[in-house]
């Protein structure tokens, strides 16, 4: 076994190990902005970018000398904020020393001293309209494709780059150019895909960290830290919640490739994870004030809370067809006295909701399709090779012939399959069936060739080409979504209840199956209970007996359950109703026995005739809510924080900043109520504590920022009322290409000059 591969320090990566580089130990920036670490002691500065004096306008280095001395409005600024946390979102201050406006971001890392960084600042922008305008739009748009769309043209107005794209990233971290807005000259990009390794997992954990990176000009020179290590923590500076931080070498190298000039890009993040990227390039170098990117992290939260909810409105269009196709089961049983042809009767109710072209039942020997599938022998041969497998509650693949080369002939109907067990038996098996779609995938480059290598075997590069380049792709299916495993899920979980059901009915009906038919009850994880006509119990199957405690006594007959429950006389009641007058009963009880906190259930108890008026028993199934309840709360826990985190920040902020925070804030709770009702509406309880929460937190998130804006806002006017400045010693901080830091002339402006080729 090989040697583990060596970390490499920020800047000595290749691309053999570019995914270890701890690009957030980066200790420079770049040289628009200054950065000083003081130690909150004594106020001391013990770390400082090379450029801190030009940028403080002080003679002599910085390290050793109070921040009071150095710039005492600057310490009258930032005293009334050391007693926050400030490890999570930077806090922002407008204030004014020097002879000039800057904007100062601090932030503690982990184990270290107060962070402050320097930026002059940057023209004051008309928040509330422009801000609730781009909401009212995220909030209005009715679909995923109309969202994006209209979240690039937003961030294009704001930010005034060249080029905004929404990159939404594929099961397997590839990306694709989802949505794009660009000036007329440029090549499009919409379409292309490119491959996860273009960004590394330790850059998309720090996307999930530091939502809105910008890169003012890609032909900077970094400005390096002073110490080189930390003199608080002894280590590299954590520099993950830098704005000013360096960039990888290899990306810059990546982005000139590219002919990107200055880059701006916003993290959306869904159900905590990260979902895409609005990547916004420009052709020339760019600066962006604070506020624009505050107002971009708002707004990228905005866009992921609308993302969350668009998506589980999909999921609960799809989980009404699956509520229908089991009442239509459920009739059919009444009926027929079979399911099962009620399950095929109308294709397209078991295919729309998975997007497939073809399914199949494999039960009891025999096999029932719809749509376009495999023939019989080959179904056979899939269930038998599904067998040989572990045991999964669901199976997806797009790519059937790559997992079994002797399923490759099928591709034309059955590249992709998608199968879930309905029963313990052996091959009994729904499954979908997807075609092979022999598609052309537009790549920005070759993705089989990341590193490019140059005249010397140390002139390395990542993918030097951007031109488009297209695969053939075959062999393959459209990829089974998320939605459409939910969707698959669900109808899962139904057909399996109703096989159950119905095999317990087989069970009263033919006793000569007996004991076929009670070892299929008896290892199911649907608890349920079986009683002949006069009420006495034939069966209670392992899972039901796990919702009781070990000590309870024999079940004899149904009048037995009742003590069971916490409103004894209504379950009585419900169980007098369905043995004397064969009512059904559907409802939710409560099981006390052994139980500190009562377990919801639902129980769904039904008489089971051989013929009319005549009774050969009772089937009891019943369905642990737990996880329904715990969405349930979690919704009621949603409401009342969102609700009141309303008034949490608003009570730190002055009138005027608070008039601003509660105007923008209005349209971002709606935005996340709607995202809420969206979520909850659907019945995959499994993710919707998790969806909630998420969301949740991007209220809470969107509300901080929107707090620091309004208060950074309201007290931008107050400064930029003073007189006007004097000139600063160090000259401009705004950079040109090839800019060495302060005192260059600016460069072109912004979206003129000469672009570089695509």
């Amino acid at each position: 076994m090989g040697e583990p591969l060596a970390i490499p320090p920020f800047g000595q990566a290749d691309l053999s190990n570019c995914e270890l580089e701890q690009i957030h130990l980066a200790q420079s920036i770049q040289p628009h902005g200054a950065l000083i670490m003081m130690r909150e002691s004594d106020g001391v500065v013990v770390m400082a970018s090379a450029n801190a004096a030009t940028f403080l306008g002080v003679p002599g280095p910085v390290l050793g000398r109070r921040v009071a001395d150095l710039a005492p409005t600057l310490a009258e600024a930032i005293a009334p904020h050391l007693a926050e946390p400030l490890d999570t979102i930077p806090h922002a201050i407008r204030c004014r020393f020097g002879g000039a406006s800057w904007d100062v971001l601090i932030h503690r890392p982990p184990g270290e001293g107060l962070v402050i960084e320097l930026e002059r600042a940057g023209a004051a922008m008309p928040l509330a309209s422009q801000i609730e305008k781009a909401l009212q739009g995220i909030l209005g748009s009715p679909s995923l494709r109309t969202l994006c769309d209209e979240a690039a043209r937003i961030y294009k107005a704001i930010t005034g780059y060249d080029r905004v794209m929404i990159y939404r990233f594929d099961e397997l971290g590839h990306g694709q150019v989802f949505s794009e807005q660009r000036e007329p000259e440029l090549e499009s990009y919409l379409g292309n895909r490119y491959p996860a390794s273009d960004i590394p997992q330790i850059a998309r954990r720090l996307y999930e960290r530091n939502r809105v990176r910008v890169l003012v000009d890609v032909a900077y020179t970094p400005v390096p830290l002073e110490p080189r290590l930390s003199p608080i923590s002894g280590a590299d500076l954590d520099m993950s919640l830098c704005g000013l931080r360096s960039m990888s070498p290899i990306h810059i190298q990546y982005l000139k490739n590219m002919g990107v000039g200055a880059t701006l890009v916003a993290s959306l993040m869904v159900g905590g994870k990260l979902w895409g990227l609005v990547a916004c390039h420009h052709y020339v170098p760019r600066s962006v004030s604070f506020e624009v990117r505050a107002v971009c992290e708002l707004l990228a939260e905005a866009v992921a809370t609308r993302v969350a909810a668009l998506e589980s409105f999909v999921q609960a269009q799809a989980e009404l067809s699956v509520r229908r196709l089991e009442q239509r089961m459920i009739e059919a049983i009444a009926r027929e006295g079979d399911w099962r042809m009620a399950l095929f009767d109308q294709s397209q109710a078991l295919l729309t909701p998975v997007n497939a072209t073809g399914a199949a039942l494999l039960y009891d020997g025999q096999i029932l399709t719809t749509g376009e599938v495999p023939g019989t022998p080959d179904l056979r041969a899939i269930g038998a090779w599904l067998d040989s497998r572990p045991r999964l509650p669901l199976y997806a693949t797009s790519a059937l012939g790559a997992e079994k080369p002797d399923f490759a002939r099928l591709a034309a109907v059955a590249s992709g399959i998608l199968a879930t067990p309905v029963s313990p038996s052996p091959s009994e098996y729904l499954i979908w069936f997807r075609p092979e779609r022999v598609r052309t995938v537009t790549w920005g480059g070759d993705p089989l060739k990341p590193v490019e290598v140059g005249a010397t075997p140390k002139d390395l590069s990542p993918r030097r080409s951007f031109a488009k380049w297209h695969q053939l792709v075959e062999g393959t299916s459209d990829a089974w979504t998320s939605a459409d495993l939910t969707a698959a899920r669900l109808i899962s979980d139904t057909v399996t209840d109703v096989v159950l059901q119905f095999r317990a009915v087989s069970f009263l009906i033919a006793q000569h199956q007996l004991d076929t038919v009670r070892s299929q009850v008896r290892v199911s994880d649907q608890p349920a209970v079986i009683a002949d006509a006069s009420g006495h119990i034939l069966l209670c199957n392992a899972a039901f007996n796990r919702l009781l405690p070990l000590s309870h006594g024999e079940l004899a007959t149904i009048d037995d359950l009742v003590p069971l429950f916490v409103d004894a006389a209504e379950v009585r009641r419900r169980m007098v109703d369905l043995a004397r007058d064969h009512r059904t009963w559907r409802g939710e009880v409560q099981l006390a026995a052994g139980q500190d906190d009562p377990r919801q259930l639902l129980v769904r108890a039904d008489p089971v005739f051989s013929s009319p008026g005549k009774v050969l028993g009772f089937v009891l199934l019943f369905m642990d809510l737990s996880e329904r309840k715990a969405a349930e709360s979690a919704r009621s826990r949603f409401q009342e924080n969102v609700v009141d985190r309303n008034a949490l920040f608003s009570a730190r902020l002055e009138p005027k900043a608070d008039h601003i925070y509660r105007t923008l804030l209005s349209p971002v709770v709606e935005n996340a109520q709607l995202a809420a009702l969206e979520i909850t509406d659907g019945l995959d309880t499994t993710r919707m504590a998790e969806m909630l929460g998420s969301v949740q937190a991007s209220v809470y998130r969107t509300a901080e920022v929107l707090a620091h804006l309004a208060a950074h806002a309201a007290r931008a006017e107050e400064v930029d009322a003073a007189p006007a400045p004097r000139a600063v010693g160090g000259g401009s901080v705004e950079p040109r290409r090839g800019s060495g830091g302060p005192g260059d002339s600016p460069g072109p402006a912004p979206g003129r000059g000469p672009r570089r080729p695509n």
